[in-house]
């Protein structure tokens, strides 16, 4: 792997796990269009320098997240370590914080046992872009979805923000489960997680803003804790092929991704999933046609 290579993808990695376009799948994409063989064939193996490389990436993206939404995440932990003493939820942060640990679980454990397994079996040009399709379509009908009138009385029924939407506190705990295990859908390449847990959210009232703040309060842990998990291949014999590359590569994917959710926490305060549907459903079956074809 090249320096180029690895600044090219951090890149990727940093705005992709964010922007509700699948970091996994432009992982697969983007190399096959480049030509790059040795880097999509290794996504698709059981051990490689790549799957180390990607380590280092998501530990870098989960620090980016955890850095802009750190006020958030004091308040949080703050709210969990009260709950232990108190045995009650009083505020909004310490709800959050047992939201959070709730729809974290269902992904983590499915995440745990078959990552794995569906990246060696779907990190594929050709079914990376159909999938990356699929996530076009799922965005297209949760925004449809959303302007339900069912949808919008839940708002009512749960207590209105100030855009008349969901306020994010009012969740319950089933909702988060379900919400939470939505986002095992972004294990497969061409699926994204923050674009099927905003999703989940929407359809149940929440507004884009906190549809979009759940899926990164969400993704933090999840996205730290995996790279953890893995960091036995980053520091083995895979990765120690690609140690410079890792450390620019890093560098690159936590700025591109603090840059990412500062815009879209100001971009979905009045806009919506729409054009990244039509993004993933333009480039997903253009390039599924070209892959057909071509690879």
């Amino acid at each position: 792997m090249s320096y180029f290579q690895a600044i090219v993808i951090g890149i990727l990695q940093g705005v992709t796990e964010l922007f509700p376009i699948s970091s996994l799948g432009h992982s697969v994409i983007i190399p096959g269009l480049f030509g790059w063989h040795n880097i999509v064939n290794a996504e698709s193996a059981s051990e490689s320098f790549y799957l180390a490389f990607l380590v280092g990436l998501h530990v870098a993206t989960a620090l980016a997240l955890l850095w802009y939404f750190r006020e958030d995440w004091v308040k949080i932990i703050a709210g969990f370590f009260r709950t232990l003493r108190t045995r009650r939820l009083e505020t909004s942060d310490e709800r959050m914080a047992w939201l959070l640990i709730v729809a974290t679980i269902p992904a983590g454990l499915f995440g745990l046992i078959f990552e794995h397994s569906l990246r060696v079996l779907l990190a594929t040009p050709v079914a990376a872009s159909c999938l990356l399709a699929v996530n076009g379509l799922i965005l297209a009908v949760g925004e449809r979805v959303r302007r339900r009138q069912e949808v919008k009385a839940l708002a009512v029924a749960h207590g209105e923000n100030e855009e008349g939407a969901r306020r994010l506190d009012t969740l319950e705990f089933k909702e988060s489960g379900i919400i939470g295990a939505s986002q095992v859908l972004a294990l497969m390449a061409g699926i994204s997680r923050s674009g099927i847990t905003m999703v989940a959210g929407l359809v149940r009232g929440l507004d884009h803003e906190d549809a979009a703040r759940f899926a990164f309060l969400l993704a933090t842990p999840i996205i730290l804790a995996a790279g953890v998990y893995k960091l036995p291949d980053l520091l083995g014999h895979n990765g120690s092929q690609v140690g410079g590359q890792v450390i620019v590569g890093s560098l690159c994917a936590a700025g591109s991704a603090y840059l990412a959710v500062r815009f879209l926490m100001r971009f979905f305060e009045t806009k919506t999933l729409n054009p990244f549907a039509a993004y993933c459903l333009i480039v997903g079956i253009g390039t599924a046609i070209y892959f057909a074809f071509t690879w």
